[in-house]
């Protein structure tokens, strides 16, 4: 295949079946300016950040499933206070119906706010089967992590399935977005090979400016070469332009092997707004169903 066509391929449309989106608890009023593009029953991660409340959060995975998608709340270990607070959360989204499916991440801070380090410890708690939880997913980080050594990443993934299983409880794994797929598909069959069947979302970003692209993959240690750059269709010498996942969903789709890398789906970072990856999304699929 052409390494420059942005023609859509079966193969790269098969990986949209079920894609996955993320928002923000402040994003409410743009998912509904978007909605009527996004299939029904979406997966639509809320996320967990320091400047949003208990509320904010409640009314956000509300707002997800008003409007007929699958609320997938965030819970931030070391953001948490308390386990009071973990529980008022729990709470919170059983009783909206919101919270059978959550994402278990460690969160931004350096130190605990309260007693869990990691989503290990979330989920080890035994609150979330209690509290109506079915299926949780946990991070995966095929270029690594910027704090947190390769080693410790692999036991801590190994662990999370482990304990998951342990509880009864359904998992996936959503992975950092890169722009390089030789990585990513590299990493998802190193997990296999471990014995890890849980399915994997690879997390791509919407399209974007490529500043701000930049300046998440600076933040999150993603390998942003020239080489990868241009592979990945980002202008280096053109920041005030935008650039879209065409070319690394095309050379993912060639690269998967469901033999090899087992369950695979797509993760949208809306990091262009929900509406500017809704109506791509739409768009790719529309061109390879034409």
């Amino acid at each position: 295949m052409n390494p420059l066509s942005t023609a859509p391929t079966a193969a790269g449309t098969s990986l949209l079946e079920d894609f996955s989106l993320e928002m923000t608890g402040k994003d409410v009023s743009k998912l509904e300016d978007a909605a009527e593009l996004i299939p029904p029953g979406t997966r639509i991660n809320v996320t967990f950040l320091g400047n949003e409340d208990l509320r904010m959060r409640l009314e956000a995975a509300r707002a997800v499933k008003r409007l007929g998608f699958r609320p997938v709340p965030h819970i931030s270990a070391r953001r948490l206070g308390s386990r009071a607070d973990f529980e008022r959360f729990l709470t919170g989204l059983r009783d909206d119906a919101t919270g059978a499916e959550v994402f278990a991440v460690g969160g931004d801070p350096a130190r605990p706010e309260g007693p869990y380090a990691d989503s290990l410890a979330l989920i080890e708690s035994g609150l979330l089967p209690g509290h109506g939880v079915r299926h949780v997913g946990i991070s995966g980080y095929p270029e690594g992590h910027p704090a947190i050594p390769d080693d410790v990443l692999r036991a801590a993934l190994r662990d999370k399935s482990a304990a998951l299983a342990a509880q009864g409880l359904d998992g996936g794994v959503i992975t950092q977005f890169g722009f390089d797929v030789d990585p990513v598909l590299a990493w998802v069959e190193r997990v296999r090979d471990e014995g890890i069947t849980l399915p994997v979302r690879i997390g791509v970003p919407g399209p974007a400016g490529v500043r701000r692209l930049m300046g998440y993959a600076a933040r999150f240690g993603v390998g942003t070469s020239a080489s990868i750059a241009k592979k990945y269709g980002l202008s280096l010498t053109n920041l005030m332009g935008t650039a879209g996942p065409d070319r690394f969903l095309h050379a993912l789709a060639d690269g998967y092997d469901p033999a090899r890398h087992g369950d695979v789906k797509i993760h949208f970072y809306t990091f262009g707004g929900l509406r500017a990856t809704s109506e791509w999304v739409a768009r790719f699929r529309k061109e390879a169903l034409a």
